[in-house]
């Protein structure tokens, strides 16, 4: 079928209007689909894995935003006790706006030497040491370094918080990636915040342990203390935070499946449409020699090929797009990363092909079926 290439990008540049526009529609078509899709995949890194099942996190019960949850830091010593907990980290967390938001800005304080233990991270820039010495150092997110701006040696001031960069990471998550690192009394200084208050714990489960178990042992602990607690796995907590996204996503999906069907319909009319002006050249072609799974093969790459290079625009400039600007949605302190990834241009390229075939079989059968006496007395 290489050998007929020529005569096939022939036939689709000889109505160039048609298939400039049905290759333009496709890929917009495929643009919003790898959006979504770079959600839903974000979503799914966020509350799944080793690390969203084995680790707690002890938030304040009956509390929402991360500054209205506020835990005495000493119930760290009372969880350590809890039969099945191998470690506790205190984390005070600040977050500049607890609504939906695009530019999120989450700082995480917590013990300074702990962070080796608890965070995979890869220093990019910047001194590891400078943050453990200095009291408003502060470890950017690759995503925020580079939404922001931001490079190590800089002031980053966002409501009350201001910060000296010291260094940016990249982490094993992409919405690790999202986050500021500073020193846990740094951030219970800041105003209306209190010494020896956390806004929440997580815990790090023995291997033996039921997280279900665990977590109905640490509420009933704090049931009937100061501040009662709300213990859930990481990724059923992300979860509850995030709900309302988690729904928007689920409903932005049948706008995806809206978006392959209008690809298939517009691809399709635009191979009934091929077909149908060149019933004779497809007669005559038969009548010098042509078989009839030639004709068939021939028509339905044309279908493929739009469909490819729409695909290709569209995946690729929604690729380039997720890269370049590093977007994360989140709410209330838990952000949900919109990254590329090479799933989503394997699927993104899949899905054309896919279309193409199933837009362009009838249009390609009918041509290599037509009878050729039929097809050449046609107007």
């Amino acid at each position: 079928m290489l050998k007929f290439a020529p005569y096939i990008m022939k036939s689709l540049w000889r109505h160039r209007a048609r298939t400039v526009l049905t290759v333009s529609g496709t890929a917009v078509a495929l643009f919003v689909f790898a959006f979504i899709g770079a959600a839903e995949r974000g979503l799914a890194d966020m509350t799944r894995g080793q690390q969203a099942e084995r680790t707690l996190i002890v938030f304040q019960a009956n509390r929402f935003c991360p500054s209205t949850s506020r835990l005495p830091q000493d119930y760290e010593v009372t969880i350590r006790k809890v039969p099945g907990v191998a470690d506790v980290l205190p984390m005070q967390v600040y977050v500049n706006n607890c609504r939906a938001s695009l530019d999120l800005v989450l700082f995480h304080g917590l013990p300074a030497e702990r962070l080796p233990a608890w965070r995979e991270l890869r220093l990019l820039q910047g001194n590891r040491d400078e943050f453990d010495t200095r009291s408003d150092a502060a470890l950017v997110g690759e995503a925020v370094a580079r939404r922001r701006g931001l490079k190590p040696g800089q002031r980053f001031t966002i409501g009350d918080i201001t910060v000296t960069v010291v260094g940016t990471f990249a982490a094993a998550t992409p919405a690790e990636e999202n986050v500021l690192y500073t020193h846990l009394e740094f951030l219970q200084r800041a105003r209306g915040n209190r010494l020896n208050e956390a806004t929440l714990f997580e815990v790090r489960l023995q291997d033996a342990a039921e997280p279900e178990q665990v977590a109905r042992s640490i509420d009933e602990l704090f049931r009937e203390d100061r501040v009662p607690t709300d213990t859930r796995p990481k990724g059923v907590f992300q979860a509850s935070v995030v709900g309302d996204l988690i729904e928007l996503i689920g409903w932005a999906n049948y706008l995806g499946y809206a978006c392959l069907g209008l690809v298939l319909s517009l691809v399709a009319t635009t191979a009934v449409m091929a077909v149908q002006d060149r019933v004779r050249e497809h007669a005559v072609l038969q009548a010098i020699g042509f078989s009839s799974p030639r004709i068939f093969g021939m028509v339905l790459s044309e279908g493929i090929l739009i469909c490819l290079v729409g695909g290709m625009l569209g995946v690729g400039t929604a690729l380039m797009v997720l890269w370049w600007s590093q977007l994360a949605v989140g709410t209330e302190g838990v952000t949900i990363a919109l990254g590329p990834s090479w799933w989503l241009l394997f699927q993104g390229l899949a899905i054309s092909l896919l279309i193409g075939v199933l837009a362009g079989i009838t249009p390609a059968w009918r041509a290599a079926t037509a009878e050729i006496v039929t097809a050449l007395r046609a107007e």
